[in-house]
């Protein structure tokens, strides 16, 4: 019986990327952030309801902040997993492929 040699390939070492890790800090800083600006919404949002007026205006920038940081943090997310190799880009179509058949207006029974 003749030895057969291993189907995969050579493992890739690991290496450092510093890109890898300013994306991760930027993911930590955004969450932190974010769970920030959650806490002192609620908490304008209580001051507001105890009759503070000004309240009404920070509980609203605070919310508009924590919705910026989650955005950003996502973003952050996607493009790490890029970086990564875990997901891909997506690549247009070339002109020579066509997606799908030509759409012929009235559906089938029309093209009978």
């Amino acid at each position: 019986m003749a030895s057969r040699g291993k189907r995969a390939g050579a493992k890739k070492r690991a290496r450092f990327r510093p890109s890898v890790l300013l994306l991760a800090i930027g993911i930590t800083a955004g969450v932190v952030a974010w769970g920030y600006l959650v806490k002192a919404a609620i908490d304008f949002g209580v001051q507001a309801r105890s009759g503070t007026s000004d309240a009404w205006l920070f509980l609203g920038l605070a919310s508009a902040g924590a919705v910026a940081c989650l955005f950003i943090g996502l973003m952050l997310i996607a493009r790490l997993l890029r970086t990564l190799g875990i997901t891909s880009e997506r690549t247009p179509s070339s002109p020579d492929e066509p997606d799908a058949p030509p759409r012929i207006p009235g559906g089938r029974r029309a093209a009978r």
